[in-house]
């Protein structure tokens, strides 16, 4: 199953995870949390952008595969979220 972005075509097939996040900035450190952890801690760091993460990596493979979409507000991410759903349905 192909997904077909504005940042590339993607095959879901081999999609291992599929997460959102938000990046954050904690004093200095830069770190992905999920979007229930931005929920209940957003208002004290500060977010810097929302993220859809299509890992492709395998178990057992070291070496990280994935693609990151970026998104300035989490709607933007929502809604990329919804593009993508659709293709399961």
């Amino acid at each position: 199953m192909i997904y077909k972005s504005t940042q590339g075509d993607l095959d879901l097939s081999k999609v291992t995870r599929l997460y959102p996040a938000g990046v954050v900035d904690m004093q200095g450190e830069v770190a992905e949390m999920s979007l229930e952890w931005i929920d209940l801690y957003g208002d004290k760091v500060k977010i810097l952008r929302y993220v859809l993460v299509f890992d492709f990596t395998q178990p057992g493979e070291e070496e990280k595969n994935r693609t990151v979409f970026e998104f300035a507000s989490k709607n933007e991410l929502i809604d990329e979220m919804q593009k993508v759903a659709t293709l399961f349905q």
